[in-house]
Parts: structure tokens; sequence; C-alpha cells
């Protein structure tokens, strides 16, 4: 059972994500919050699978609350996805490089909400449908300049050319049908790239894949 924490400050939000979610025979919904200091104290108290979690929130904001989160050893097995209600969220991709495990816009459509929770608890990175690579791009220009080269100095080349498919937006699937091997061979290679670089999830691979330079702006593949 994949255990899930709201936490946003509009309650008709939360009942309606509520209501989806219980809905689903391997999703529960542990617990709600109305703001950042009370998803804090919910998420160490019921230790949650993945938490919902609001940007925008009163006394303590999504953001904050999710850095506090993945700064916090105890609370390595929580996932948090960021909800936003604009694609073009200026917070979006400091959310991915804070820990996030990804980002919805609140409108999106319920299976894809499902599918969201779903992904997120298997390791993979969750970009809401409407936000194309370019907006990851723009984001990622606006990061930090590119670590130094050594930060890659332990990947092979394939899992080099790996990385930089994942940091353009590619899913496992179209990894291995643009490097011609099976799906398995590229989650495994993913994987490993993940453990060598210490990588959270997917989504931090991404993000490592802009700030090392090996993926630029406005690269599309």
């Amino acid at each position: 059972m994949i255990r899930v924490l709201l936490a946003d400050d509009q309650a008709l939000v939360r009942a309606g994500f509520k209501a989806l979610l219980d809905a689903q025979p391997d999703i529960e919904v542990a617990g709600e919050a109305a703001d950042g200091e009370e998803a804090l104290r919910k998420v160490r108290e019921l230790r949650p699978d993945v938490v919902l979690m609001d940007i925008r929130m009163p006394v303590l904001d999504g953001l904050a609350a999710t850095r506090r989160i993945t700064d916090d050893d105890a609370l390595q097995g929580v996932k948090a996805v960021m909800l936003t209600t604009f694609e073009l969220d200026e917070y979006v991709f400091e959310a991915i490089r804070s820990g996030a495990s990804g980002f919805l816009v609140k409108d999106t459509e319920p299976d894809e909400l499902l599918r969201a929770v779903r992904a997120v608890v298997e390791g993979d990175a969750l970009l809401s449908p409407g936000v194309t690579r370019r907006l990851i791009a723009e984001f990622a220009a606006r990061s930090k300049e590119p670590a130094a080269a050594d930060t890659l100095a332990g990947l092979t080349e394939r899992e080099r050319e790996v990385m930089a498919l994942v940091g353009i937006g590619l899913s496992n699937e179209e990894i291995a049908r643009r490097l011609v091997v099976s799906p398995l061979t590229a989650k495994t290679h993913v994987s490993r790239t993940m453990v060598k670089l210490g990588a959270r999830d997917r989504a931090q691979l991404v993000v490592l894949a802009y700030e090392s330079g090996l993926v630029r702006p406005g690269w599309l593949g």
C-alpha cells in the first residue's frame, strides 16, 4: 500500500485529491496538512511514501518544507511531488534541485496524478505533461554554472550517453529505442549512474546533467 500525505492550504483541493487517491486499491491518504510546518510534522510522524506538496503555503512554503525533508537522513524514503497552479512556476527547477522528485500542475488529469504517485515510489522523476523539455532547459539555464568536469569522471561513455538522454527528458523505453538496447538494460544504466553520482532519484539526475554541462539548455536531442 502506497501511503500519501496531502499538503495544501486549500481544503477543497485536499478533499478532491483524497477522494481520488483513497478510491485506489493500492493507495491510501495517510494524513493532511494545511501549511509547510504542519506537513513537516506529519511527515516525521507518519513517514508516508509520497508527499503531494503545494509550493505556496502559509507559515512555511512547500519549497522550504521539501528541503528540510530531503536534508533529514531519517526521512530518506519519503518522496516529494510539488504541486503548482501554473506550469511556469518560477520555483519548479529549484524545487527539483532541492530534492523534490518532480512536480504536477493542480489541474492535471486524474489518471496522470495516480501515475505520478506510483512512478515516484518506483524512483522515477515526474514532470507534468504540459511542462516541456524547453521549460526544463530554461530553468536549468538559470541555475549555477556547470560543475567541474571531474564530476562525471567515474562514468563510462555509455553511462554519460544515458545520463544525457535522461537530461533531455527521455524515459527508459525511449532511451532503449534510441540506443537500440532493451528497456531493462537502459534502466540498469540509469540506476548505476544514479548510484555513482549519489543522485537521490531520476529528477536529481536531470539536474546533474545540466549542472555538469553534459546537457546544455536548448538541446532537445
